[in-house]
C-alpha cells in the first residue's frame, strides 16, 4: 500500500496478505448494515489497494454471520432520504475513490453469510461471487417502498435473463445461495465455512497465475461490452487491445515460463501501462 497513514474506518477493517487485499464490512452487531459513510469506505479501500501494484486480487466479505443485511433502517423516513451525502462521507477520507465498475484488479465477493438490499448490489459489483449455500439473498426493495437501485435494473436481467429477474425483483423474495449459483448470480456455492477459504484459493490462483493488465483490460471490456451494441466495433477493439498485449512484454513471459513450467514474472504495470488511449473515457 502506499506510505500514507492507513485511514481509521470506522465500518471496515482492511487487511493485506502479500499480493491479495482484503476488505471487510465491519459491523457483525448490525449485521454489516450499509450506509453513505460504508460505501465511501468501501470505495476509499478500493481505490487504494488498486492503485498499488503489489496488489493482484481484492476480497470482500464480511463479519460474523452476515455479509450485508442492507440499508441500516433509521426511524422517520431518513435510511433513503441521503441525510448523510455520499460527498459528506467522502470528505472523511480524502485521496482515492473509484467505483466498483472502474476498479482494475479482479475482485471476489466471498458472501459468508446474509445479503440483502445493499448487500446484494455490493456483491454484484464484483468479478467473481462466492456464497455460502444457505445464506439468505434477497432484493427487497418493493418490500421497503422503494425501487431497485445501483444498476440492477439494467445489470440484473442482461446477467440471468428478464424473467428471473423479474421473479427475484418483483417479488423481492427471499432465496438461498444454492438458487443464487444456479441463476447464475453467483459463481459457485459452498458451505458457509468454506466461503472466505475459497475466495482466498481463487485469489492467490489470480495472484500467482495471471498478468495483472491482462486482468484488468479482460474485466474492464468486458463490463463494457455489456453496453455495446455495435459487434463489429466491440471485435476491432478486442483485436486492437490482443495486437497490444501482444507486442508487451507479459506476452513473451506468458509462454516463456508455460514452456519452461515455472511461475510468470510479469512486469506490466496495471497503474502505468495500462493502454489508456485504447480506452473510451468512461474506462
Amino acid at each position: 500500500m502506499s506510505s500514507t497513514p492507513e485511514p481509521a474506518y470506522e465500518s471496515i477493517l482492511v487487511d493485506r496478505d502479500g499480493p491479495v487485499g482484503t476488505i471487510t464490512l465491519n459491523r457483525p452487531d448490525r449485521l454489516n448494515s450499509w450506509d453513505w459513510l460504508m460505501s465511501a469506505e468501501i470505495g476509499h479501500a478500493l481505490g487504494r489497494f488498486d492503485a498499488d501494484d503489489g496488489i493482484r486480487a481484492i476480497i470482500l466479505t464480511g463479519a460474523g454471520r452476515a455479509f450485508c443485511a442492507g440499508a441500516g433502517l433509521l426511524p422517520a423516513g431518513r435510511t433513503f432520504d441521503g441525510s448523510l451525502t455520499r460527498e459528506e462521507a467522502e470528505a472523511r477520507y480524502p485521496g482515492p475513490h473509484r467505483p466498483a465498475d472502474r476498479i482494475r484488479t479482479p475482485v471476489i465477493a466471498a458472501v459468508n453469510g446474509h445479503a440483502v438490499g445493499a448487500g446484494m448490489t455490493m456483491a454484484l459489483r464484483a468479478d467473481i461471487i462466492v456464497v455460502a449455500e444457505e445464506a439468505k439473498l434477497g432484493f427487497v426493495f418493493n418490500r421497503r417502498g422503494v425501487i431497485p437501485d445501483a444498476d440492477l435494473l439494467w445489470s440484473l436481467p442482461r446477467l440471468i435473463g428478464y424473467s428471473r429477474a423479474m421473479d427475484l425483483l418483483l417479488t423481492g423474495r427471499i432465496f438461498s445461495g444454492t438458487d443464487a449459483a444456479r441463476l447464475g448470480i453467483a459463481s459457485q456455492a459452498v458451505p458457509a465455512e468454506s466461503v472466505l477459504e475459497t475466495a482466498k484459493q481463487i485469489a492467490a490462483d489470480i495472484a500467482a497465475n495471471v498478468a495483472p493488465v491482462s486482468a484488468a483490460i479482460t474485466k474492464l471490456v468486458a463490463r463494457h461490452f455489456l453496453e455495446e451494441t455495435d459487434r463489429s466495433a466491440a471485435l476491432e477493439l478486442e483485436r486492437e487491445l490482443f495486437r497490444w498485449a501482444g507486442r508487451h512484454a507479459d506476452a513473451p513471459e506468458g509462454v516463456n515460463a508455460f514452456r519452461e513450467k515455472r511461475a510468470p514474472r510479469w512486469t506490466l504495470s496495471k497503474t502505468k501501462d495500462f493502454p489508456v488511449d485504447l480506452f473510451d473515457d468512461s474506462l
